[in-house]
């Protein structure tokens, strides 16, 4: 069965920067688009970046001109960059990705930000 696995998450100051990746193991076929989303406690699940295999993408108002999201269509992978981080951006980051037949998650990295 197919899985995504995330890396990247940790600690960073207000302003710092940090680097998100994901990869889709071997089974996962025909993604079609890849995305990140996150939890903060007690809210809901919201989504941050996502990307099509033709690489239209689409950020959340709260992260645009912060964030940037890309993928390596050959290596089944995403990535998130992030700058300029604030403590609000404090949350459990979920990689996504959609197949014409199913949806897979990831297990989440957790992002802190804090002085």
């Amino acid at each position: 069965q197919g899985q995504l696995v995330e890396s990247g998450g940790g600690l960073v100051q207000p302003g710092g920067t940090l680097r998100l990746s994901c990869a889709a193991s071997g089974s996962i076929f025909s993604i079609y688009a890849m995305a990140w989303f996150r939890q903060a406690p007690g809210k809901q699940r919201e989504l941050v970046a996502s990307i099509t295999r033709r690489d239209s993408i689409n950020y959340a108002p709260s992260v645009k001109d912060r964030f940037t999201i890309s993928r390596d269509n050959a290596k089944n992978s995403v990535y998130l960059q992030m700058n300029s981080l604030k403590p609000e951006d404090t949350a459990v980051y979920y990689c996504n990705a959609q197949t014409p037949s199913n949806v897979y998650w990831g297990q989440g990295t957790q992002v802190t930000v804090s002085s």
